[in-house]
């Protein structure tokens, strides 16, 4: 279950999942809970979890980021037999491993094309790497916030680890509910806290045990200067998250939308 004075949703079959709820705004609020949610693989779900997402949460919409490679060879989850629960499959393909983006800090230099003039440090592969989903999957990070912000039940956005895809998408969502630069930070670097439960959870499923192997744990750990180095790009090239949101289709109605589900 998930208490009151945490952010973290306790399940038994996954172990990155909590609210987006509970952050800072710009405007001296706080996001509102219980609306939207992010997590890792959904795919051991127990009975129990999934009662507690759907029954307590009133989960209604779940954001599934991962590649089509990933979905075939995991299965259907739990929630995908609950008839309650609409899936939204919004690939941001631009993965480093085989299957996922677990490798994301080690993607080489020649695939982040946006920064081919600046030096390529280990940072900026991580921030090339992200600027790639939104390079090559535009449509679908749009479709994905929007999916987000239906209003009919709360809505979940997970991939493999919840790391990478999911942080993305998470740091974009709460920067158009006006949440500040440091409550992004400070969502995006959470993750690390499960980290080696992550891994260990993902070393179980033949999927992604060979995209991690060859790296130490550490190498995996989401730290704050690549999502700010991330969100800084989209400030000196957009304008801001918004200015991108605006160039790829995204509306003062969707903005509207999104909004309201993580505001008062």
């Amino acid at each position: 279950m998930m208490s009151e004075m945490t952010r973290w949703i306790d399940l038994e079959g996954a172990v990155n999942a909590r609210d987006l709820g509970g952050l800072p705004t710009r405007d001296g609020g706080v996001t509102r809970r219980g609306r939207i949610f992010r997590a890792d693989n959904l795919q051991g779900l127990t009975p129990r979890d999934v009662d507690l997402l759907v029954g307590e949460l009133k989960l209604r919409h779940v954001v599934d980021l991962r590649s089509n490679a990933e979905v075939s060879l995991e299965g259907p989850g739990p929630l995908t037999l609950v008839p309650e629960v609409r899936h939204h499959y919004l690939t941001l393909f631009a993965e480093g491993g085989r299957h996922t983006d677990v490798e994301a800090d080690t993607i080489d230099g020649d695939r982040v094309l946006p920064w081919a003039e600046r030096v390529m440090d280990e940072e900026l592969r991580v921030t090339g790497f992200y600027f790639g989903y939104l390079r090559d999957r535009p449509s679908a990070v749009v479709a994905a916030l929007r999916a987000m912000a239906l209003d009919d039940g709360a809505a979940l956005v997970h991939c493999a680890a919840g790391k990478d895809r999911t942080g993305v998408l998470s740091a974009l969502a709460l920067e158009v509910a006006g949440a500040t630069r440091e409550a992004i930070v400070e969502d995006y670097v959470a993750t690390g806290e499960r980290l080696e439960l992550i891994l260990t959870r993902l070393r179980g499923s033949d999927t992604y045990r060979g995209d991690l192997d060859s790296r130490p744990a550490d190498d995996h750990k989401p730290r704050e200067k690549y999502i700010e180095q991330f969100l800084g790009v989209l400030d000196d090239r957009f304008g801001g998250p918004m200015g991108w949101l605006t160039q790829h289709g995204w509306t003062t109605t969707d903005t509207e939308a999104l909004r309201s589900r993580l505001r008062d």
